[in-house]
C-alpha cells in the first residue's frame, strides 16, 4: 500500500462536515502563503496578520459554499484578495496616492557584488512603484505559482488582463532593477 500525504481536497472534505482538526491542517498548509501574500500586498504586518485571521475565519464559515473542493488555494486567495481590497477601500476611498520613486533613478543592482538582502531590499523597493494591481499579479504569479487562469479568477478580471498587468510589471520592474551604467 502506497500512503500519501493527506491532500487538500480530503481536508476541505472533512472540514465541511465539521472536523475542525482537518479545517486547522489546512490553515497550517496556507498560513504563511497567505501572510507573505497579504503582507507584501498592504505592505503593513500587523495589518497582514489582522487580514490572515480574517480570511481564514470567513474561510471556515462559508467553507460549505464552495463548490469546487480542487480550487480550494484559488478560493482562499480570493478571499485573502477581497479582505485587503476592502481594507484598502475603507483607508483610502478615493484613488491610491501615487508612488514616490527612489529619485526617479534606478536601482543598480549588477556591477558589483550584491547580497542576498540588498537584493532582496532592491526588488521590495522595486514592487512598491508598481500599482496595487501589478504588485498583486506579479506576487500571485512569481512568489505563489498561481497560473494565469487562476490569478483570473481570483482578481474577477480576464485572463488577458492579468497578463497585461504581468508585463507591464516586468517591463518596470526591468527598468528599475537595470544596472545604471
Amino acid at each position: 500500500m502506497i500512503f500519501r500525504e493527506v491532500e487538500d481536497r480530503d481536508l476541505v472534505l472533512a472540514a465541511r462536515k465539521g472536523n475542525v482538526d482537518a479545517f486547522n491542517r489546512l490553515v497550517s498548509r496556507w498560513e504563511k502563503r497567505v501572510y507573505n501574500y497579504l503582507a507584501r500586498l498592504v505592505r503593513d504586518r500587523e495589518d497582514a496578520f489582522d487580514l490572515s485571521q480574517e480570511t481564514f475565519l470567513k474561510a471556515y464559515r462559508h467553507l460549505p459554499r464552495l463548490e469546487d473542493v480542487d480550487r480550494f488555494p484559488q478560493w482562499l486567495f480570493r478571499i485573502a484578495h477581497n479582505q485587503a481590497f476592502s481594507q484598502f477601500r475603507r483607508e483610502r476611498p478615493e484613488v491610491e496616492a501615487p508612488v514616490e520613486r527612489a529619485g526617479g533613478q534606478a536601482i543598480a543592482v549588477g556591477g558589483r557584488g550584491i547580497f542576498p538582502q540588498e537584493l532582496e531590499l532592491a526588488v521590495a523597493d522595486a514592487l512598491e512603484q508598481l500599482s496595487a494591481e501589478q504588485r498583486e499579479t506579479v506576487m500571485l504569479k512569481v512568489y505563489q505559482g498561481f497560473k494565469f487562469d487562476e490569478i483570473a479568477q481570483i482578481q474577477s478580471c480576464p485572463v488577458s488582463t492579468v497578463k497585461s498587468r504581468l508585463y507591464a510589471a516586468f517591463d518596470l520592474l526591468k527598468n528599475v532593477l537595470t544596472p545604471v551604467a
